[in-house]
């Protein structure tokens, strides 16, 4: 899953704690394989997800608490958002 965000910044100070308790929710989430989030110099953010199946990244959109910070983030924390659920078609690389 990729969660691409550009954020309000009248709510930037606030956004970060809610995004810390996200993160460390989906890392003890089942399924999850791999979380983590990065940011560009425009502004943007960029979440990739990793989830063993359909099944997890379905238990994580569902999720009691992750529910509570999407309504939280499109009421006040997000100027605009997109989220990609994706097959990986191949998955290779190199690792000394």
């Amino acid at each position: 899953m990729v969660f691409r965000s550009c954020l309000r910044p009248e709510h930037a100070d606030e956004y970060g704690a809610e995004a810390k308790e996200m993160a460390e929710l989906a890392r003890a989430q089942s399924g999850i394989i791999a979380f983590k989030t990065f940011a560009a110099t425009d502004g943007e953010r960029v979440t990739i997800a990793e989830f063993v199946d359909e099944a997890a990244v379905v238990a994580w959109r569902e999720n009691a608490r992750h529910k509570e910070a999407q309504t939280a983030g499109r009421e006040r924390f997000y100027a605009e958002y997109r989220v990609q659920v994706c097959e990986v078609l191949r998955d290779y690389g190199y690792e000394k």
